[in-house]
């Protein structure tokens, strides 16, 4: 029986939208997908099956079959590593302990460098001309800066030997890259040369984002310029510390040219593995075919990435809200007094 108004498929087709309607969605689509999709083939190809990969083979043995845990259990054990005995005999130290040692010494060196020169040269004429020698370190390769190295800490010749030398501290007047004791600390110091001018550019920017009437209030009211840096400059510039903070400690992870250039092309990480690093490690397992525990240490390295990378991001990212929430809490007083009244808490008014 027919009703009115025609069935149930001629109403169905009604709410259908118009051809010409979705030809501009699917021309739509195809547009973003043309832009989308070489970004994510790229990403899949170059990021995401490699990371997959190495993971996967950091557990299976030499034959490819699944090995478990031990692959790991044979780096983290190895004296290559983790030696203990540097503690009581000195070095080496093993790859984890000198890239701890590493960060430990040139993060805070770097960090507090940069600083410095940022805020020194914030209103000195000609400044941009001392931050470009700076900032050159920077845009010089590690291998390079390796072999200056390898010439400055180098007896005879070497400008450190010399200076020791000519102070009378016979102990550091020695050849720093044959010397076990020194080849590590000296490869460092020569790394913040090379750092600090990227710290020193973060903090001018940052700086450049604090209004000038801050400092001018807190001159008017007489404070001191150590004052005025401990209490406006240094807190306002915490979000661009923890961003220097984070790409520092992930360079530092990943170094591993400027000891191949400082040691003449050694793999072992100079006399006696005393400059050994975790990247260089990778480095020397994979060109001794040991793909697996090559493996391991990249996915090491990568854990400690991501660890410091959400620990730090996960800081900055959460203090506004920290701060926000801090200013909308009233003080304890006050909520007691609104709790018990006026009356109760002796008279006394409720200042908000």
């Amino acid at each position: 029986m027919n009703r009115q108004g025609g069935g149930l498929l001629p109403r169905l087709t009604s709410l259908l939208p118009e051809p010409a309607t979705i030809r501009r969605w699917l021309r739509s689509q195809a547009k973003f997908l043309s832009f989308f999709l070489p970004a994510a083939i790229l990403l899949v190809v170059l990021v995401i099956y490699p990371i997959a990969a190495t993971l996967t083979l950091s557990f299976l043995g030499p034959d490819g079959g699944f090995a478990g845990l031990q692959n790991y259990g044979s780096v983290l054990g190895s004296p290559d590593t983790f030696n203990s005995a540097c503690l009581q005999q000195g070095p080496p130290c093993g790859t984890l302990l000198n890239n701890l040692i590493w960060t430990g010494i040139h993060l805070p060196l770097t960090l507090f460098m940069g600083l410095f020169l940022a805020v020194l040269l914030q209103n000195v004429r000609g400044a941009s001309i001392v931050k470009s020698l700076v900032f050159l370190g920077m845009v010089t390769p590690l291998i390079v800066i390796g072999v200056v190295l390898r010439f400055i800490l180098e007896a005879p010749i070497g400008l450190v030997p010399g200076f020791f030398d000519w102070l009378g501290i016979r102990s550091l007047a020695v050849n720093w890259i044959a010397n076990p004791s020194t080849l590590l600390f000296g490869l460092i110091l020569g790394t913040v040369w090379s750092w600090t001018g990227f710290s020193m550019v973060v903090y001018s920017a940052g700086l450049t984002t604090i209004p000038k009437d801050y400092f001018e209030a807190a001159r008017v009211d007489g404070a001191s310029e150590w004052q005025i840096f401990r209490k406006i400059t240094w807190p306002l510039l915490r979000p661009v510390t923890l961003v220097i903070v984070t790409m520092t400690i992930l360079w530092e992870l990943k170094l591993f040219d400027i000891v191949i250039g400082a040691t003449g092309g050694s793999q072992q990480g100079g006399v006696g593995g005393a400059a050994d690093v975790l990247a260089l490690q990778m480095y020397r397992y994979f060109f001794i075919i040991d793909y697996n525990r090559a493996a391991v240490v990249a996915t090491l390295l990568t854990i400690f990435t991501l660890i410091v990378a959400v620990v730090l991001f996960r800081r900055l990212l959460t203090a506004p809200r920290r701060k926000k929430r801090r200013r909308l809490t009233p003080p304890v007083r006050v909520m007691e007094l609104r709790r018990v009244g006026p009356e109760e808490a002796g008279g006394s008014e409720v200042v908000t």
